[in-house]
């Protein structure tokens, strides 16, 4: 197995319980793999609106300017309640929208993974995750991990003084290229927290006289997927339904308590506008679980 390791981690924050989450992950994720570590924070104008009534440029500038250093401070004291000495994050201050600023540090550091806080699900009424995730996750060219807010976490995610502890991995495939190539992530994360992972597929829109038998080839593409040795160890096991994928989805990671849902993006922007209603956007979206979106493309050698 080829081990997939996020080499450079970059994590937004906006000092809610949301970013602090989101953050205790990716310090997380960072230690295990020794990745170089951004924490990025960014001012948002429209959220100051007081600063329309600056009469001159320079007053402007100065009004700018405190908001930055202000900024800066709030990020230097969210960090110390959260020091860890393994720990060494490079700070990032921007000013800007939040969602450009976060895709433009991620596409000029090279980031390999962003872990941003989402809102939680509000319905398909909606179909909302807060704006700033939602764009992240459409627009992203690296695999996200979007953790849901602490109300919507299961008890088993355990973020006990900002520790991560993953013990159960739910990680789903179709067989597309793009599916298979994500399984390398789940299997890493597996390895390195020593949790247990379940492979599975969903069967779709097959005949009932057709089913057993393709259940039956679904269970030994997944038996492709999985080291000899972790299933003889139990640590990996395999499971099959029919139905549809995204409730099926959810539904297993509920009855399994899951404390990370692993899905591949298909291709180069794949939770656009185009595909809004696609599987992964909403596991993501009504899990209530955190979902690592695997981009295929950062995991071709």
């Amino acid at each position: 197995m080829t081990r997939t390791a996020p080499e450079r981690i970059l994590c937004p924050v906006d000092f809610s319980e949301f970013s602090s989450r989101a953050y205790a992950f990716a310090s997380s994720l960072a230690r295990h793999y020794r990745a170089r570590f951004f924490v990025q924070h960014v001012v948002e104008l429209w959220r100051h609106p007081s600063a329309s009534f600056a009469i001159t440029a320079a007053e402007y500038e100065e009004f700018c300017r405190h908001l930055r250093d202000n900024g800066a401070e709030q990020l230097r004291r969210f960090l110390e309640e959260r020091l860890q000495s393994d720990i060494n994050p490079e700070l990032v201050i921007e000013e800007g929208d939040a969602t450009d600023r976060i895709l433009g540090l991620a596409q000029k550091q090279e980031i390999n993974l962003i872990v941003i806080g989402t809102h939680g699900a509000r319905g398909f009424d909606r179909l909302t995750l807060g704006s700033v995730c939602e764009k992240v996750l459409r627009k992203a060219h690296c695999s996200v991990l979007a953790v849901h807010d602490p109300a919507q976490a299961p008890v088993t995610a355990a973020v006990a003084r900002h520790k991560v502890e993953l013990r159960e991995i739910l990680y789903c495939t179709d067989f597309s290229d793009s599916s298979n190539q994500a399984s390398d992530y789940a299997l890493s994360i597996a390895e390195e927290y020593q949790a247990r992972v379940t492979l599975f597929h969903v069967v779709e829109g097959i005949f009932r006289r057709r089913l057993r038998e393709t259940t039956e080839k679904a269970y030994a593409s997944l038996r492709q997927l999985a080291p000899e040795s972790s299933l003889r160890d139990q640590r990996i096991s395999l499971m099959v339904r029919s139905g549809s994928p995204y409730r099926e989805i959810c539904q297993l990671a509920a009855e399994r308590n899951v404390d990370l849902i692993v899905m591949a993006v298909h291709g180069r922007n794949a939770l656009d506008e185009a595909v809004f209603g696609s599987t992964t956007y909403r596991v993501v979206l009504l899990a209530g679980r955190p979902v690592l979106a695997v981009h295929p493309e950062r995991l071709i050698p």
